[in-house]
């Protein structure tokens, strides 16, 4: 088997695709895993160079490949109610003051493989009973989406699910499916999973009372990250609110946030 090295202005090559397409920026230090995800693709098509693979992207002949080459390029590591406190101020800060009326609506901003998604809608089936709601999910990654809708998972990626939650929403695989788990129907009926690249201009999604934006402004700098919490915040309802992860931070990214606890964040303009 070939073992492929990228030269540095191979690296220069993919390193500007990817920010031009996702805003993602990629330091000098993330060689070898441009190395090793973009590898499988020069194999795939029998290639000698990453220049020849820059080449073929970038040819009306192939399409798709640039969705690709994005899809192994951007990270997605996710599980089921990770950064508990996020989910803490969900059940004890913002539903209890929630006013019946009009549908509750959530977007999970960079949902990867879901799991975020169907944890905010297990709080939210245990918490408002009857009460209307609706969540959508999104990411650049169309592989990840795929995963997403299915809302089928292995047992191995479910331990942060507390075990009534589990009972509730979760079936467990038996036979040919045995060590996996699938989310309810009930539960993934009431998520809409989209492509969205939240460097471009956004179509109109509506209006949402929460957007989950967390581990992802990292890999942004900063115009980028101002870039897009502007488009978030006026997809944000009167008062919505923005999370983002516990190691980001969005002071001096946009004045009309306002802090209501450490990454949680209220929209206060409109």
């Amino acid at each position: 088997m070939i073992q492929y090295t990228i030269s540095d202005s191979e690296f220069t090559l993919f390193r500007d695709f990817i920010y031009k397409q996702a805003g993602i920026s990629l330091s000098a230090g993330k060689k070898t895993l441009v190395t090793s995800r973009l590898s499988k693709r020069l194999r795939h098509y029998s290639l000698e160079s990453f220049q020849q693979y820059f080449d073929l992207i970038m040819s009306p002949a192939h399409p798709d490949e640039i969705q690709t080459t994005i899809d192994l390029l951007t990270t997605n590591e996710t599980y089921f109610f990770r950064e508990t406190k996020h989910f803490d101020f969900l059940e004890q800060s913002f539903l209890p003051k929630w006013k019946p009326g009009k549908t509750l609506r959530i977007w999970s901003a960079a949902s990867s493989t879901g799991e975020e998604a169907y944890s905010i809608a297990m709080v939210l089936q245990d918490k408002l009973g009857t009460r209307p709601w609706e969540i959508f999910g999104s990411d650049i990654n169309y592989q990840v989406l795929t995963t997403a809708r299915r809302g089928h998972y292995s047992l191995a990626r479910i331990d942060g699910i507390p075990n009534n939650y589990l009972k509730s929403y979760c079936l467990k695989g038996i036979g040919e499916q045995k060590g996996t788990l699938l989310v309810t129907k009930e539960l993934r009926d009431k998520i809409t999973f989209e492509p969205v690249n939240l460097t471009k201009p956004l179509r109109d999604v509506g209006l949402f009372d929460i957007i989950f934006l967390r581990n992802v402004l990292i890999y942004f700098d900063t115009e980028t990250k101002k870039k897009i919490i502007k488009q978030l915040a006026d997809k944000l309802a009167p008062k919505g609110y923005l999370i983002v992860g516990h190691s980001e931070s969005l002071k001096d990214i946009h004045d009309g946030l306002e802090t209501v606890i450490p990454t949680v964040y209220q929209w206060r303009q409109k």
